[in-house]
């Protein structure tokens, strides 16, 4: 798992998969989303806006990470 620094209170899904490296661009990144291939603290997350908060796990692509 690798953890993911935000220099914000919160960030929204979408962004933070741009942040992560793991969508190119806003399109992907909300194709992702509601492709349903995104899982929020082990739950498939279909709002690309949902807020993430320091200590959210968010899975995709077989890949882990950790708001931090």
């Amino acid at each position: 798992m690798e953890t993911i620094k935000i220099n914000t209170d919160f960030i929204k899904l979408d962004q933070f998969l741009k942040w992560a490296g793991v969508a190119d661009n806003g399109v992907m990144a909300k194709h992702m989303v509601l492709d349903g291939i995104v899982k929020v603290n082990g739950e498939t997350e279909e709002r690309r806006g949902k807020k993430l908060y320091p200590g959210d796990v968010v899975e995709v692509l077989e890949q882990t990470f950790k708001v931090g």
